[in-house]
């Protein structure tokens, strides 16, 4: 830790020495509230990542970018896509709401399934992470944040060439051999692109096996000008991961298992833009299959889960310095599974936010949501965001509730079962998750793209839920269980607070002939609870997190380094012989050569340049040091 602590700080003063006379970035665009607003305007903690950045970092897949992002906790079973939860703000994993242009992707069977984004990264136009409550406006989920991933095709993304197209092939250790390919075409009303990916390697050695994984994944997206300023998109995408799974959700010595996971995606959006005005309406439709062996000779779980999601909102000029978004959205959830049984779900709901403009440069941003849900029936959801953005400076503060329903497997996992020895029992009267969210913080922007951010939270919440050790005298429903036995039981604990400070650093410089971007993030945590039963999610969070990544373009070559220390509460496995370390570091490092005028890059990869041995969840075992090399090609 302190060797990133002493790169960052010599990185800060150095870039603290830079000329002062250089033009502010405060003209950064994000769609947070629904709406093309201002940065500077929403009295939020956003991070802004290009598209463009997923090849300058030694990273393979959207859950190893976001890992070295600054305050976000990426907790990974698996490599590569394999699985990762995503934590934001020390909530838990179900409390990140992952948006596609702008529809939410979450599946009803379980947040771990959350970082399954079926597009190609070069189809991605930039990454927006809202950092805190965001639940008046998308609902529920959006406690700790929302990742939002806007594409090329649906945002217009305007190019310099008509034609654009990349393509890479990688081959590594352990049989590794990734090969993705995408291609866009824009024209003056049409724009499509065509994308796939396909990651697979054999995996380092684990406990009487290996950590395979064969992710891939094949997108379309179609946008078409109508005429008369409508314009219609469409996407349709295939995602398919398979995996070795051991001891991704046990502590078991006989867990040996294997997981597939299959899913479609297909959504269209349909825009009228006006004077003063715009209207839009998005229609979305996830099926999504998913097949869990916990051993050869046992009967595998079978889920099959169906997401619909429609809503429409407009956006209107209600006066010079006001402006309304306001619209409805409707959720269809549902389940059949040999394991948790068959179930559906809905729910409705309204919402609005107004954005003000006071004086000069102070705004105000009010939310409300009405939402109706077929579990926990009508609750009223505010929030009000405030921004004051005199000269570099911009001081924000933010209040919010949040709400959080169960999904399906917290209220049914093995509830289907006729006889369960051990385990995770779901709880079918489990009560919503509320929470109270404030943050107060300041953003200072000193050069050409350098912003340093800097604020502190706090969330209090109640009927949190997450797993508790419960022994069998004590389960609500003891009718498939076993007298004597002890299991993890889905449970709302009376209460948590969450207190927190973070520090960012964005900076991105252009250079003659090259490229600098540096992001940096540190992180302090702390969640008590009022609860004497050890809760799983809230104990394994980080407490202190450190990130860096740093890209260096010259002329051909490009150096990348992507950093992370974190800090955690011990935990030990004495039957896996496992353990959760209190603090480990790593490092990855990738080296770049583009061949003049060819297009082509030659890159070498190095992933845990350090050899670490590590596990975020405890018995799901990391690789170790793992090399690469592969050509990219960009035209």
């Amino acid at each position: 830790m302190r060797t990133s602590s002493i790169i960052g700080l010599i990185c800060c003063l150095l870039s603290l020495s830079a000329k002062a006379q250089e033009t502010l970035l405060d003209t950064i665009v994000v769609s947070a509230s629904l709406r093309n607003q201002l940065e500077k305007e929403t009295g939020r903690n956003i991070l802004t990542i290009k598209g463009s950045d997923f090849q300058k970092f030694p990273v393979n897949t959207l859950d190893d970018l976001l890992k070295y992002l600054p305050g976000i906790e990426v907790q990974q079973r698996g490599p590569q896509g394999a699985q990762a939860d995503i934590i934001i703000r020390g909530g838990t994993f179900q409390q990140v709401l992952v948006l596609i242009d702008g529809v939410r992707l979450n599946d009803p069977l379980t947040g771990h399934f959350s970082a399954y984004i079926p597009i190609h990264p070069s189809e991605i136009d930039r990454i927006e992470i809202l950092k805190g409550a965001a639940a008046a406006l998308h609902g529920s989920d959006a406690i700790g944040g929302v990742i939002h991933v806007i594409t090329k095709t649906f945002s217009n993304a305007t190019q310099a060439k008509k034609h654009t197209a990349s393509a890479g092939v990688e081959t590594g250790q352990y049989g590794l051999f990734n090969v993705n390919g995408w291609w866009r075409k824009k024209m003056e009303k049409t724009s499509i692109s065509i994308g796939f990916f396909s990651n697979k390697a054999d995996g380092q050695s684990l406990r009487g096996t290996t950590g395979f994984f064969h992710s891939s994944a094949a997108t379309v997206s179609l946008r078409q000008d109508l005429g008369r300023d409508w314009s219609v998109a469409l996407r349709s995408a295939i995602d398919n991961r398979d995996f070795n799974a051991q001891n991704f959700y046990t502590t078991f010595i006989s867990d040996t298992a294997r997981e597939e996971v299959r899913s479609w995606w297909h959504q269209g959006q349909l825009r009228k833009k006006g004077k003063g005005y715009q209207w839009v309406t998005d229609i979305a439709y996830k099926k999504l299959s998913d097949e869990y062996l916990f051993r050869p000779g046992t009967t595998p779980n079978q889920n099959h889960t169906r997401l619909f999601v429609a809503q429409s909102y407009a956006q209107l000029q209600a006066g010079a310095k006001t402006t309304l978004t306001t619209g409805v959205q409707f959720i269809g959830k549902s389940i059949r599974s040999n394991d948790r049984g068959n179930h559906t779900l809905p729910h409705a709901a309204i919402f609005a936010t107004l954005n003000h403009r006071i004086l000069n440069q102070l705004f105000i941003n009010e939310s409300l949501r009405l939402d109706w849900d077929g579990n926990y029936g009508t609750v009223l959801v505010p929030q009000v965001n405030i921004a004051w953005s005199p000269s570099r400076f911009t001081f924000r503060g933010s209040w919010g509730t949040g709400i959080r329903d169960a999904d399906f497997t917290e209220r049914y996992n093995n509830y289907n079962k006729t006889r369960v020895t051990s385990g995770s029992i779901g709880n079918p009267d489990l009560r919503t998750e509320r929470s109270q969210n404030y943050e107060i913080g300041a953003d200072y922007r000193l050069l050409k793209g350098l912003k340093i951010s800097a604020g502190l939270f706090q969330r209090a919440q109640r009927d949190l839920i997450d797993w508790t050790p419960t022994t069998y005298a004590n389960m609500p429903r003891q009718t498939n269980l076993v007298p004597g036995g002890m299991y993890a039981l889905a449970t709302n604990l009376s209460s948590v607070s969450t207190r927190g400070a973070e520090i960012d650093l964005q900076w991105r410089k252009p250079m003659k002939q090259g490229e600098f971007i540096w992001m940096s993030g540190w992180l302090w945590l702390r969640s008590s609870s009022a609860d004497q039963t050890p809760s799983f999610y809230i104990s394994s969070h980080a407490r202190f997190l450190l990130t860096n990544s740093i890209s260096i373009t010259k002329e051909q070559f490009t150096l990348s380094v992507n950093t992370l220390n974190k800090v955690r509460n011990v935990m030990q496995s004495s039957a896996l012989n496992a353990s959760i370390s209190r603090t480990y570091m790593l490092a990855n490092l990738r080296l770049q050569y583009r061949i003049p005028k060819s297009g082509v890059s030659v890159f070498g990869q190095c992933y845990n340049l350090l050899n670490q041995r590590y596990s975020d969840l405890l018995g799901a075992q990391m690789p170790g040091r793992w090399l690469s090399g592969g050509l990219n090609y960009n035209r």
